[in-house]
């Protein structure tokens, strides 16, 4: 971020830097996706290809959703031991290592959910389904969707390039499993924690602009449209924050962005730094209290994070990173 101090703020941009000089697959995640991508395809019977396969401008390349729902696609439950293996291959190269593990944990979940809830059929592990638009290459334009319950991790690539990995949702229901063999588990929980250690950093004036609400809101705001809400942003900027609540406010941003592989995060990152640092709000809903119904928001130029942990007694958990600059790689302006 322009103005910061290079071990702090570049720290991260260049580990990430190093980490592109590991090889070409992480140097381009655009042409890694089409090469598993095709693999996953070609692995496919003509029906199951027929389900997993769109053309890249249908209007289901924007139909996104993290609620259980109907949906078209590939599920894993259709898929045998080897697609399965093809099609995790293809979720590894959208996202980092510790992503990946994130988002096979939000999967994990459903099971839990499913004996929570008597069984219900539509709690299920393999409901996630594999959606490709277009023909994976590394010319043109293709993109591809992985979703189900508390997830959809959206990619538009052009020219072998991943010009958008938005949106990309994670969610946790529950946030916190408090009891069974998992008990203690929380996928969420770097994402829940560095933003309530930056609200309790702040003074009581700085809380005063930062909590903008009361109580917080019920949800994170326009699910299943192609674009991010177009409100300002709210709350504390960063140019009223201490260096200290300015490092914290870097580790949050950077606990979303390393979640992607480490080109994506590096543009993400680098987006924010080039429109200027002081430009970022933070805003909190609720109580300071992790076991209260809460919410945040952090917003720039170039970017929207919304995090919303209401439902279940403050258990269940909605995160989400949109560009402002426009999903699916649709520019906002343009339209």
């Amino acid at each position: 971020m322009r103005g910061l101090k290079p071990s702090l703020a570049l720290g991260t941009i260049g580990i990430i830097s190093l980490a592109l000089w590991a090889g070409a697959a992480v140097d381009r995640p655009g042409s890694a996706m089409a090469t598993a991508a095709e693999r996953f395809l070609d692995a496919l019977d003509d029906q199951k290809r027929d389900l997993a396969t769109f053309d890249f401008g249908d209007p289901e390349r924007l139909n996104w959703h993290f609620i259980p729902r109907e949906r078209d696609g590939l599920p894993v439950k259709q898929m045998s031991a080897e697609e399965r293996n093809l099609a995790m291959g293809l979720l590894a190269t959208g996202l980092s290592a510790e992503g990946a593990v994130k988002a096979t944990t939000v999967m994990s979940l459903e099971q839990i959910l499913h004996e929570m809830e008597n069984n219900a059929p539509h709690r299920d592990p393999e409901l996630y389904f594999f959606s490709i638009f277009g023909e994976p290459s590394n010319r043109g334009s293709w993109g591809w969707r992985v979703e189900g319950h508390h997830l959809s991790l959206n990619f538009t690539i052009e020219g072998g390039e991943v010009v958008s990995a938005t949106p990309a949702f994670f969610g946790s229901n529950p946030a916190e499993v408090r009891q069974g063999d998992r008990e203690g588990l929380r996928a969420l929980a770097e994402v829940e924690d560095r933003a309530l250690r930056l609200v309790q950093a702040l003074d009581q004036g700085q809380q005063a602009e930062a909590i903008v609400a009361e109580e917080a809101p019920g949800d994170v705001r326009a699910a299943n449209t192609p674009q991010p809400p177009a409100e300002e942003a709210v709350g504390l900027t960063y140019g009223k924050m201490t260096e200290a609540q300015r490092d914290l406010l870097r580790t949050l941003i950077e606990a979303y962005a390393m979640d992607m592989p480490a080109r994506v995060a590096e543009a993400w990152l680098t987006e924010i730094r080039d429109a200027g640092p002081e430009k970022v709000a933070f805003a909190w809903f609720g109580p300071a209290d992790r076991n209260q119904p809460h919410a945040y928001r952090v917003q720039g130029p170039t970017f929207l994070i919304e995090f919303n942990n209401t439902q279940n007694n403050a258990n269940h958990i909605h995160s989400i990173w949109r560009s402002m600059l426009g999903d699916f790689g649709r520019p906002i302006a343009a339209e």
